[in-house]
């Protein structure tokens, strides 16, 4: 389970780290903290659901995330992608939509984008945060995904965070299919 975002002081509270903000959330509900590795990230092994996992935020920055995630993948002797969840912000979605999605495009994302340069594959289960596309449209995507947030805008994506560590759950527990008709439902 990987959340993306970029790392440190500078991005917290920021709409490209709503990912990241998810999966440290579901290291706390399994009584953990995210701490960092060699693996360029910041990792927790925990359990959830019942099953073991690996909960995960690169710190190389979202653009070369891929980096750290395929050292990750190698190292858990991983061979199935469908076991491999990437949580991250989407500037299709409106605000605090919560989606899942097994493969598909990238839509301009550069995490997955790095993600899938470094795998060879975008066969891995999505748990698409909306963050709602920039008052100027999508070429001013950058500066709106690198902002904080403020007011309404900030309690939708805080509602959404423990949406998508739910979703995350759901998969581990039901299902990408039930968590896919459940979540994408709302």
């Amino acid at each position: 389970m990987v959340g993306l975002g970029n790392p440190g002081s500078r991005y917290e509270g920021t709409r490209h780290n709503v990912g990241a903000d998810a999966v440290a959330l579901l290291a706390e509900r399994s009584g953990d903290r995210l701490r960092p590795s060699k693996d360029e990230a910041l990792l927790s092994e925990a359990r959830l659901g019942g099953h073991r996992v690996l909960l995960a935020f690169p710190t190389t920055y979202m653009n070369d995330s891929g980096r750290s995630v395929v050292r990750l993948w190698r190292r858990g002797g991983q061979e199935d992608f469908d076991r491999l969840v990437i949580v991250h912000d989407e500037l299709d979605l409106p605000p605090g939509r919560v989606k899942v999605k097994v493969g598909g495009g990238l839509a301009g994302h550069n995490g997955l984008r790095s993600v899938e340069a470094h795998l060879h594959t975008r066969d891995f289960t999505r748990v698409r945060i909306g963050v709602g596309k920039p008052p100027g449209g999508k070429e001013q995507g950058v500066g709106h995904v690198l902002s904080k947030t403020t007011g309404a805008t900030k309690e939708l994506l805080a509602v959404a965070v423990v949406e998508a560590a739910d979703a995350v759950e759901l998969i581990l527990t039901e299902g990408v299919d039930a968590a896919m008709a459940r979540i994408n439902a709302r």
